[in-house]
This record gives structure tokens, sequence and C-alpha cells, in this order.
């Protein structure tokens, strides 16, 4: 996704960690998870993928976040462009095995604009996967990391629809002890 007019600025460690939260809120609401995302001067890579049997809605998920970078942006006068450049990725890129190489050119970005020598040392790129804070692209096992997390989120949500009733806490609760779920 590209600021219009390539604008630059605004790409600060408060607006990082303020478009984290607005992304880790995309993420939830179209149950998503992001292997790898790299913010640069002026544009930024978003790699994401879907972990709900039910399909994913990625180009509603784009629209909202969007609606909510751009939010952020307003306050330093930018805009994304109106266009973005979305690419969906191949049936080879989708493989598990591809995603490292998706996900070098993604980090690459600022390594070759010559900001930094190593991708590691750019404060503006990494991964999230809703649950897990801690999610890391500079551990040196991250791949193991994500796809255990990543199947945990797909085994979560396979699993959802098991029980009929769960259990509410009282504090919730409006009389009952149990709430209707209705797959």
């Amino acid at each position: 996704m590209t600021v219009d007019g390539r604008a630059r600025g605004w790409l600060t460690e408060v607006h990082h960690l303020k478009l984290r939260e607005a992304m880790l809120h995309t993420l939830l609401r179209y149950q998503l998870a992001c292997p790898a995302y790299c913010l640069m001067p002026d544009h930024g890579h978003f790699l994401w993928i879907g972990y709900s049997t039910i399909q994913s809605h990625q180009l509603r998920a784009s629209a909202f976040f969007r609606q909510e970078w751009n939010r952020l942006l307003d306050a330093d006068g930018a805009r994304l462009q109106k266009q973005a450049y979305d690419h969906v990725l191949t049936q080879e890129e989708r493989n598990r095995d591809a995603f490292p190489e998706v996900t070098s050119y993604i980090f690459g970005n600022p390594v070759r604009a010559g900001f930094v020598e190593s991708y590691e040392d750019w404060p503006f790129l990494g991964a999230m996967v809703p649950g897990y804070p801690r999610m890391e692209v500079r551990f040196e096992d991250y791949w193991e990391r994500f796809w255990k997390a990543y199947y945990g989120l797909c085994d979560a949500d396979e699993s959802e629809g098991e029980d009929d009733k769960k259990e509410v806490p009282k504090d919730f609760s409006t009389g009952g002890s149990t709430i209707e779920r209705r797959s």
C-alpha cells in the first residue's frame, strides 16, 4: 500500500504502534494472521493468510485496514493512494515452504533501499498473529513458531462450533449461565 504522492514524514515509532493496533483489529475481525509486514517511508507491504474455514474476506479486510490506516495518516496530512497494488499469491507462492522467500522479499525492502545493512535492524517490520503478542520475526525459530501458532488458530476455528453451549462469565450473563451457539 503506497502513500499518495509518496508522502513521507509519517513513519514514526508511535505511528508504527498505532498501525499495529489497527492491524490487530483487522486480523481479528477477518480471521487473518500476518506472517510478515514492512513499513517503508512512503509505503507498506503486508502478507496476510486466513485461518478460518470460512472464506477470510481478504478484500474486505484490506478495505477496512486501508480506512483505519488513512485515519492515522490524516493526522500527518497524508493518505493512501486510491488504488492499492494487491498481489494475490500464486498457488506456488502459497506453499508453506515458499513463505520464507516471499517474506524475504518483504523484509528486504529497507536493505535494498540502503536504510540498513540487515533487515533485523529495521524497526518498522514484524509479524502479527492474534493471541501471540511475542511473535518475533527476528527469532531463529520464527517459522516453526509461526506455523505452530497458525495451525493452532486453524484448529481452534474448526472446533469452535462443536459445543452448542458455552459458559458465560457471571458478570456478562443476562440471567442464565449458558447461551445457545448457532452454527
